[in-house]
């Protein structure tokens, strides 16, 4: 009767304990020129401030490789062509660059960066493009126009320039994330400047990650969402030209260069939210779909079962219109 009545007490107490719900912790703050957040089920053997001193640390670090805002960064070294060798930050968002370049036909291009300038999107936003200029910067573009060789990036011009930004805070979300897989933390979600990657669930739900409604004046992350996507094991990065563009004699000028004509992408792909393994590879194509064009990128997405993607259109009356891929409808919650 007593080992009966200890076998019953275990069996409610750990009954108890199974139905008792995980704690989680988080932290946000700044950095990259943006917000981050994260959040992750609570491990005893770290405090929230002891890790995100640990996570700033990575960024700093990460931002001294491929920042284009940073003088003294190694991108703005090898761009200045000085004799610097690059790190393995570097050398890892090269070659996933080049991938993606491949996979997109070169709708993604890391070279476009002298005409990222001179439209006015680098850093020091004065636009200086002209007809004129037009051929001589197109020369400039092209991912066979440059390769690393023993540690240092190799260009067929000095001129030529990279610019990573349309990659980099994806790639950064997968550097941290690889930091708390290192830890052991199995549930987490990261999130810097609207970047995700979601790992395993809030106690046994999926994550919920809003997306934004792509028009001119919402300017707030989160203030008003087009959808929220549920999403498990998952990166996810959305693309879009509602925030960085501006107005010149009553034309928009969008912050996404098409690398094969040298203009902002004009089209009617308003915003482009792809789901992908790694979040470089998702804030990359997601890059390309805009400069696609709503009916490529569609194209594009259904050929590649691996990723998903939710896309919101502008139609011929100016409303919005979405496409939301097979593999990703179920986990779509759509906003009113």
């Amino acid at each position: 009767m007593r080992s009966f009545l200890s076998f019953f007490l275990v069996v409610i107490l750990f009954s108890i304990i199974s139905c008792k719900k995980a704690e989680f912790e988080g932290f946000n703050g700044f950095a990259q020129g943006t917000t981050y957040s994260i959040v992750y089920e609570s491990n005893k053997r770290f405090t929230p401030d002891s890790l995100q001193k640990i996570v700033e640390k990575i960024l700093h670090d990460f931002d001294m490789s491929l920042s284009l805002y940073i003088d003294q960064s190694i991108l703005s070294k090898v761009n200045r062509n000085e004799d610097v060798k690059v790190d393995t930050f570097f050398i890892e968002v090269f070659k996933k660059s080049v991938l993606i370049s491949e996979m997109t036909g070169g709708a993604f291009d890391l070279t476009v960066g002298p005409l990222v300038r001179a439209w006015g999107f680098g850093p020091d936003d004065h636009k200086n493009f002209s007809e004129q200029k037009r051929d001589s910067l197109m020369a400039l573009v092209g991912m066979n126009k440059v390769s690393l060789s023993n540690g240092r990036l190799v260009k067929t011009d000095p001129k030529i320039s990279l610019d990573f930004n349309a990659i980099a805070q994806g790639y950064s979300v997968d550097v941290v994330s690889e930091y708390f897989d290192g830890l052991g933390i199995k549930n987490y979600l990261i999130e810097i400047g609207g970047e995700v990657r979601a790992r395993g669930t809030k106690n046994g739900n999926l994550w919920r990650i809003g997306i934004d409604r792509p028009e001119d004046n919402n300017i707030i992350p989160g203030q008003d969402l087009q959808a929220i996507i549920r999403i498990t094991d998952k990166s996810l990065a959305t693309s879009g030209n509602y925030r960085k563009f501006y107005v010149e004699d009553g034309i928009k000028y969008s912050h996404t260069i098409d690398p094969k004509t040298g203009y902002p992408a004009k089209n009617r792909l308003l915003s482009a939210t792809i789901l992908a393994d790694d979040c470089g590879t998702a804030d990359g194509i997601a890059t390309a779909c805009m400069v696609m064009g709503h009916e490529k990128a569609i194209s594009f997405i259904k050929s590649h079962p691996e990723l998903s993607a939710y896309f919101v259109i502008s139609d011929v009356d100016g409303n919005f219109e979405t496409w939301i891929s097979e593999n990703l409808k179920e986990f779509i919650v759509e906003e009113e």
